[in-house]
């Protein structure tokens, strides 16, 4: 199956992946900019957009997806779900994916033992209920949590809201199979395995990956640095794409 992708611009290739319940159209500012520089590609990840759904609906089927459509080597931008779906692919096609970019991502987004830097793992089961009763709602409701705290909220919600459904809603399957591989995913453990070039992208205000799980990534990373990005939460791409497009710009020409 092929995913959609849009690309645009010429030179070394860039990835673009969003996150759960969102799409590729959220990197539209982002992407033209880079675009300057970069051959970017923006891609809609199955059940999104022009992508159809996949089955099984798990982590490593969806890197496979990506491995197949991509098969040159490349820089790789993932944001929160995105972010643990291109640390997967760097360990498991480490020639595909040259450098790392993980923004607003953590290794294991629920509560764990030992692991207290994660939404509450009740917190996402009663999400998953709600997507079952209208998953529309649930959206919205995510969208208002990706935003709280940031600097220019309530026009960023506004924002992301009238963007949320401009290229069709979701499938159901793909919105439950995200949230499952949030709360199955735990990749603490393999960091220590990734040794690309990897710069971890954080808000300071993020309550759903809190900053310190960047922090953490950033230090069990081999290659990595952090950059934390003052008054932004989950988005930090949207909050202050031009301080994001510096940190991203000065990482890829180092």
């Amino acid at each position: 199956m092929s995913l959609h992708v849009e690309s645009q611009g010429s030179g070394s290739p860039l990835l673009l992946i969003h996150g759960w319940g969102m799409h590729s159209g959220m990197w539209a500012q982002i992407a033209a900019e880079l675009s300057k520089s970069h051959r970017v590609h923006s891609v809609d990840l199955p059940g999104y957009a022009g992508s159809n759904t996949c089955t099984p609906y798990d982590l490593d089927t969806l890197v496979q997806q990506l491995s197949d459509q991509f098969n040159e080597a490349m820089t790789v931008v993932g944001w929160s779900l995105g972010g643990q779906m291109a640390l997967r692919w760097a360990q498991r096609h480490p020639a595909q994916v040259n450098r790392l970019v993980l923004v607003a991502t953590t290794p294991c987004f629920v509560q764990k033992e030992n692991w207290n830097t994660a939404m509450a793992e009740g917190t996402l089961q009663e999400f998953a209920a709600s997507l079952l009763q209208n998953h529309a709602q649930t959206l919205r409701r995510f969208l208002a949590l990706q935003v709280r705290g940031s600097e220019n909220e309530k026009q960023l919600l506004s924002d992301l809201r009238a963007q949320l459904f401009a290229k069709g809603e979701p499938a159901l399957e793909a919105l439950k199979g995200g949230l499952d591989i949030l709360r199955d995913t735990d990749m603490r453990e393999e960091l220590k395995n990734i040794a690309q070039a990897t710069l971890v992208i954080a808000g300071e205000r993020d309550t759903l990956t809190p900053s310190a799980a960047s922090v953490y990534m950033a230090d069990a990373l081999p290659n990595a640095r952090l950059a934390l990005i003052k008054g932004a939460a989950h988005a930090p791409f949207l909050s202050h794409p031009q301080l994001f497009v510096q940190h991203l710009k000065s990482f890829l020409h180092e």
